[in-house]
């Protein structure tokens, strides 16, 4: 299977579900409180339009593969997540462009989204690397990736500029697939404890 072909995944905890413009109501709700993340891409309640155009832009240009993250316990829907930079060549694949409201982080939210993200990359598209990336001052994003059990590779320096012009040092992690058996013991064991 490739990369970038539209699947849903779901498990006990979410269902990742190919993003589609229906989701744009419950994607709007769940960023509220989020106004203050200025080191991340989170959309504002009026981007969220512009956001999925611009997910699903790059989908088609083969670049990205949307998702809606629903959460079933509410079966509301509560953030967005990918699988991007797709390089299916080399079977290579970054999961980004998450982000969470409120209410679903600290939960088992991201660990169930990240297992199936991951099972899918490496057990289904037989994916040799994944990778992560994320903002230097996110410390709560760099901290969740390494509880997931991703190595950091290292920081790319004045990688990128963010809208308001300041350099962005991007931190950059990875899982091989000789690392992936621990990995996915580690995230279902975190989900069975809960």
């Amino acid at each position: 299977m490739l990369l970038t072909e539209p699947v849903t995944l779901a498990n006990d905890h979410v269902r990742l579900e190919p993003l589609q413009s229906g989701h744009a109501a419950d994607l709007a709700e769940a960023t509220v409180g989020l106004e203050h993340a200025w080191y991340t891409s989170v959309p504002i309640a009026d981007g969220i339009d512009a956001d999925i155009a611009q997910r699903l832009a790059w989908q088609s240009e083969g670049h990205m593969n949307a998702f809606a993250v629903r959460r079933l316990d509410t079966g509301r829907i509560v953030g967005e997540t990918t699988l991007c930079n797709i390089d299916q060549a080399n079977r290579h694949v970054e999961i980004g462009h998450t982000w969470l409201g409120v209410q679903a982080q600290r939960t088992s939210v991201n660990t169930a989204a990240k297992l199936l993200l991951l099972t899918h990359a490496f057990e289904t598209c037989d994916a040799i690397a994944v990778e992560f990336r994320t903002h230097w001052h996110n410390r709560q994003s760099r901290e969740a990736i390494e509880r997931l059990g991703a190595k950091q590779d290292g920081v790319l320096r004045n990688h990128r500029l963010g809208p308001d012009a300041t350099l962005r040092d991007t931190v950059v992690f990875s899982i091989l697939p000789h690392e992936w058996p621990a990995v996915r013991r580690g995230l279902q064991e975190r989900l069975r404890r809960g």
